[in-house]
C-alpha cells in the first residue's frame, strides 16, 4: 500500500474541494482523510495502491471547477488505521 500526506495551497476553501476529494477518493478506492487547514491550505492523507494514489495527487493539482491550486507539496506517510475515504471538519 502506497501513502502520501499532500499539503494542496492556493484557492482551496469555499469552493468544495473536501467533498470533491471526497467524492473522487472514493471512486478510485482510496483510504485516508481530507480537512481545511488555518493557513488556507487543504491537508489530505491518501492511501490505496500506487495507481489510485498517483492518479487522486494528479486530479488534486486541478481540483474542482472553482478552485485555483497553486502547489501541492507531497510527503511519504503512514497509511491511516481506518478504512474508507473521510472529511474532518
Amino acid at each position: 500500500m502506497n501513502a502520501k500526506r499532500l499539503v494542496i495551497t492556493g484557492r482551496v476553501h469555499g469552493v468544495g474541494y473536501r467533498a470533491w476529494m471526497v467524492h473522487k477518493a472514493t471512486q478510485l478506492g482510496v483510504s485516508g482523510w481530507v480537512r481545511n487547514r488555518p493557513d488556507g491550505a487543504v491537508e489530505a492523507l491518501i492511501a490505496g495502491d500506487v495507481a489510485a494514489v498517483e492518479e487522486l495527487s494528479r486530479l488534486c493539482r486541478r481540483g474542482p471547477r472553482l478552485a485555483e491550486v497553486s502547489s501541492i507539496d507531497e510527503d511519504l506517510a503512514e497509511p491511516p488505521e481506518e478504512p474508507g475515504f473521510h472529511q474532518i471538519g
